[in-house]
């Protein structure tokens, strides 16, 4: 699964203020995937905290959560939400 790509679907991102993520759907290897990334790997990749710009900042580092998200359904494909953690960052 490494080499798969997440194509991830920009109409379907929301901010879930109350679970710090931000949620989403994406698509690898034509199949699609509820994906969610939590504000603290959001802040890992911005060194800026996300309150009120977490969607704007999840724009900013796209491809990175799109490798991330790769990697955390790798490591838990059967989950209804693919949460990207701080786990899942190198």
């Amino acid at each position: 699964m490494a080499e798969d790509r997440l194509d991830i679907d920009m109409k379907t991102l929301e901010d879930n203020s109350d679970l710090r993520q931000v949620e989403f759907e994406g698509e690898v290897s034509e199949e699609r995937y509820q994906f969610a990334v939590q504000y603290d790997v959001l802040e890992a990749l911005s060194t800026v905290a996300p309150e009120g710009d977490a969607v704007a900042i999840f724009k900013q580092h796209l491809d990175e959560i799109a490798d991330l998200g790769v990697v955390a359904l790798a490591r838990d494909p059967d989950q209804e939400i693919v949460v990207i953690s701080e786990n899942d960052l190198d």
